[in-house]
């Protein structure tokens, strides 16, 4: 087992979490001097961490003749032999995003169009929760995070996405443009800012759920 030590000023405890994209075992401590405990309280966890090991999804690679998701539809990968960008179409068997290039090439071009429906899908999302709290608009930016889905900064008016939400099912991509914006309002994770995101999309709980069983298969994608 590979061990990673990071240190987080923010966190509040010790964690562990398992990093999607290396595999890795992660502890976060809130200083240095708390490193020590960090390291034991991984070695505490190692039937937890065993089992989450085991539980990783293989990589779906971004190749012909792969099926990934897109908007919570199946939609098939497939070359055209030249070396135009990929293109979201469809057929009479369903969705498909047809590329040029080979090898990484097609990879990169099917990963840049996922990117750019991302960002099109969560600009809508946040633009119409803005109206809805009465916001001023915000700056969107699409990466490709290892373990947050999104993230809000209310000072620069800045909100990051990970780009592979637009794998999910439209309700849950708008609950997490929901649970961003709630963020402008309240910073933290209270009651109040709880009651923020319910008015926004109803009870969040059934997406948090889906994120939790699904999310791992999501950043599998192009891995």
């Amino acid at each position: 087992m590979v061990l990673r030590l990071s240190v987080n000023p923010r966190a509040r405890r010790i964690s562990i979490r398992i990093d999607a994209k290396s595999g890795e075992v992660v502890a976060v401590a809130p200083s240095e001097r708390h490193l020590p405990e960090a390291v034991a309280f991984a070695r505490s966890k190692a039937n937890w961490i065993a089992e989450r090991l085991e539980a990783r999804v293989e990589g779906v690679p971004l190749e012909p003749g792969t099926v990934v998701s897109l908007h919570g539809r199946d939609v098939r990968l497939e070359a055209t032999g030249t070396n135009g960008a990929a293109r979201l179409t469809e057929d009479a068997s369903g969705p498909v995003i047809r590329s040029g290039g080979e090898g990484e090439a097609f990879g990169r071009r099917v990963e840049a169009l996922l990117k750019r429906e991302a960002r099109a899908a969560l600009t809508a999302r946040t633009d119409h929760h803005l109206k809805t709290l009465g916001q001023k608009p915000v700056r969107v930016s699409i990466a490709d995070t290892r373990s947050r889905w999104g993230s809000c900064s209310p000072h620069n008016r800045t909100i990051r996405y990970s780009w592979r939400i637009v794998l999910a099912p439209p309700a849950v991509l708008d609950y997490l443009a929901a649970h961003e914006v709630a963020h402008l309002v309240h910073a933290d994770h209270s009651p109040a800012y709880w009651s923020v995101v319910h008015r926004l999309v109803g009870d969040h709980r059934p997406f948090r759920a889906w994120l939790r069983a699904n999310g791992q298969a999501l950043h599998a994608v192009g891995r």
